[in-house]
């Protein structure tokens, strides 16, 4: 008896001993981890109390950059896109609405959510007019990618928003952590797009950027409310536990409302990316299919419509197949994970001789042309290296240098009279509508050799007569 009384007393000290241990492990790790030690409370209330902040330079400040991150999403430049971000003062009142949550300083909420309206109706207006009145109204992919939010943006600007707050809280404020964050959580862009979407009349595009702004700004503050309250700031007021309880029940509900539609996307994105891989997969297992060995696929299209209305498009010249070779075909789309999707075959049909010969040459040309393609593959790569995409150049030269009208662009034989030797140089001519100084020709070569990077090519100015 005095035996088995021993034995589970060593149990009992080896299981206390353990848990001790595991104890000191989980408060070395706490201590490791830990925001508290270099963390300036009343510091961080002030840059952010400083940064709601809104008139007089904020209002100019926020009003330039919108123009500037609309300009390059026009232009479809990312270097301006993210020079916008780093000027603008959007985040200031999106972290104040933050730590107004965490702090229950409702005086401070009521402020910043005041300006942070302020500062979305200067911006879409601002982004609104500018899109109006630009001659570029094709969408470029800069604002395309605004239309369409995710999941994945909620995880960028969650953690961007405790990067943000996390470093605002630090004795030493972090200015490359918080424009990092700035550029990251990408808060002017989806304006700009929303601007663009009102000015164009696409409720779409307006919609979508709009949507992608309030999740970007939503999951920010809640980040700082997070952070505020792990770092334990000073509560401005005291309320009632009841009320406590209540408020954040109503960020949880929130929280959840606005996740919902971006998984729904991020759902799409995802499944329109699994049925592109396995459709150019299954076209390309067509070309040892036995049934298609005396057919040839011309051309193939596919296109995703959700799980029950997609479909791949084969058009095919050869041998007619019939129904049950198509019904055979149908059933290998399960081997690749496309069991709904609809195969349709448009066949050049080969029932009579006529036909046959048709066909025949059909193809013998399509094999003749492939050999001239190959052919002159190594002069059209060359062609193409000293092409300048035209459209594009147009765009940024409109915005950059309003007197020019008009340019043009081939590549030019120069002859030297005295040698008769000759040289090929990509040669650009360009019409101003108005007289150029030195100084303006001068910007634009530097400016031309740097975009295009050629530093052979010549440039010849003109004064386009009126």
């Amino acid at each position: 008896m005095d035996e088995q009384n021993d034995n589970s007393l060593n149990n009992n000290e080896i299981e206390e001993e353990h848990k001790h241990s595991l104890r000191n492990i989980w408060v070395s790790i706490k201590r490791f981890a830990s925001l508290h030690p270099d963390s300036d409370g009343n510091a961080t209330i002030a840059r952010i109390e400083e940064g709601v902040v809104f008139r007089g330079t904020n209002v100019w400040i926020l009003a330039f950059a919108i123009i500037i991150a609309s300009v390059g999403l026009n232009v479809n430049s990312t270097a301006v896109i993210i020079g916008a971000m780093l000027i603008s003062p959007l985040m200031g009142p999106i972290m104040g609405i933050g730590l107004a949550i965490g702090t229950w300083n409702f005086v401070l909420l009521k402020k910043s959510l005041k300006n942070f309206a302020y500062m979305v109706i200067i911006s879409l207006l601002a982004s609104t007019l500018y899109f109006w009145l630009s001659p570029l109204s094709d969408a470029q992919s800069e604002l395309l990618a605004r239309t369409s939010p995710s999941i994945y943006d909620v995880l960028i600007a969650f953690f961007g928003g405790l990067a943000g707050i996390v470093a605002h809280s630090r004795k030493g404020e972090k200015t490359t952590i918080i424009a990092g964050v700035a550029i990251a959580t990408a808060l002017m862009p989806p304006l700009c797009t929303a601007g663009y979407g009102i000015a164009i009349g696409e409720l779409k595009y307006f919609l979508g950027a709009l949507y992608l702004f309030f999740i970007n700004s939503f999951f920010i503050a809640l980040a700082t409310t997070i952070i505020v309250n792990y770092i334990k700031l000073p509560k401005h007021t005291e309320i009632s536990p009841q009320r406590g309880k209540k408020i954040k029940r109503t960020i949880v509900i929130l929280t959840v409302l606005v996740c919902v539609p971006s998984i729904f996307f991020a759902v799409r994105i995802i499944r329109e990316s699994a049925f592109n891989s396995n459709a150019i997969a299954f076209v390309n297992s067509l070309e040892k299919n036995p049934l298609l060995t005396n057919t040839s696929i011309l051309s193939s299209n596919r296109t995703y419509g959700g799980r029950d209305s997609s479909e791949i498009v084969l058009v095919v010249a050869g041998n007619t197949l019939s129904a049950e070779q198509i019904d055979n075909l149908q059933n290998t789309l399960s081997e690749f994970s496309l069991d709904k999707t609809k195969l349709s075959i448009r066949q050049i049909s080969s029932a009579s001789d006529d036909e046959d010969e048709v066909v025949g040459d059909l193809l013998k040309k399509n094999e003749q042309l492939l050999q001239q393609i190959e052919n002159y593959k190594t002069h059209f790569d060359q062609m193409n290296a000293s092409a300048i995409p035209n459209k594009q150049i147009a765009k940024e030269i409109k915005v950059q240098f309003e007197k020019i009208h008009s340019f043009a662009f081939g590549n030019m034989e120069y002859t030297n009279v005295s040698s008769l030797s000759t040289d090929t140089f990509p040669t650009v001519i360009v019409h101003w509508s108005d007289s150029y100084t030195q100084q303006d020709t001068s910007l634009f070569n530097s400016w031309l050799k740097v975009r295009l990077e050629k530093k052979n090519i010549r440039i010849s100015h003109k004064i386009v007569v009126k």
